[in-house]
């Protein structure tokens, strides 16, 4: 079936309304028609087996038959991703890979190194949330990966629990990482951390980690060890 997201708001008790976007889809690009099948979800971990009941211009009435079971269930383990922005298409593929590995939130953040400037980050959150929307449809979660505003380094060290900060030098080893239900997991710039960022977070007892074998680009570290921390922690076994 072919998958469609329509905020909660949008759902009632036998039916669900798709906003002008979806709509555009269903009708011109997958051609679909009256009666025909499809699913949607909410967004929040819930997902319906429908039939299209009316399409309009800018909006379609959709039937809800049963609700079902999403093809990606939800990691008991929730992960938070803290990523330094990088420039260009590169922080577009750790949003998108980031869904892929069920994350369940990601925070665009602003270090020393950080080649981006907060206000162009704040400018790109909008489109860095509909690429989680467009991974989230495609990889068959029926929760989607939320996008929060930009965060400062200093501001997420005095606001988070749970955080495991990953550096090129100067951490421990992934063993003792100890288990949790959520953990909040940060990556640096391509230049690495300050020295400074690595003695704020030692103070605030975080966790630092350094993977030993392999130097990773900024975009690949982010992707590899969060899948590493899935499988280790969570449900990708």
């Amino acid at each position: 079936m072919h998958r469609f997201y329509a905020p909660i708001a949008n759902f009632a008790d036998v039916g669900v309304t798709l906003d002008a976007d979806e709509t555009h889809h269903l009708r011109d690009v997958l051609r679909l028609s009256v009666s025909d099948e499809i699913s949607v979800f909410d967004g929040a971990g819930r997902e319906f087996r429908c039939e299209v009941r009316e399409i309009k211009k800018t909006t379609a009435s959709i039937n809800i038959v049963e609700e079902i079971a999403p093809v990606s269930p939800e990691s008991p383990l929730a992960i938070t991703v803290a990523a330094t922005v990088l420039n260009g298409e590169k922080y577009d593929l750790i949003i998108q890979k980031a869904v892929e590995l069920g994350v369940v939130s990601l925070i665009p953040l602003h270090t020393i190194r950080c080649d981006v400037r907060p206000k162009d980050a704040a400018r790109r959150l909008n489109r860095w949330r509909r690429i989680a929307l467009e991974a989230t449809k495609q990889t068959g979660r029926a929760k989607v990966m939320q996008i929060e505003e930009p965060a400062e380094f200093s501001e997420l060290l005095q606001r988070s629990d749970n955080l495991v900060l990953f550096s090129e030098r100067d951490g421990e080893k992934f063993s003792t990482i100890q288990p949790n239900k959520e953990l909040t997991v940060l990556f640096g710039p391509k230049g690495g951390w300050d020295d400074a960022e690595l003695e704020a977070a030692r103070s605030r007892e975080v966790k630092v980690i350094t993977l030993r074998g392999r130097i990773l680009r900024a975009e690949t570290a982010a992707i590899a060890i969060t899948a590493i921390i899935q499988h280790r922690f969570g449900d990708l076994r």
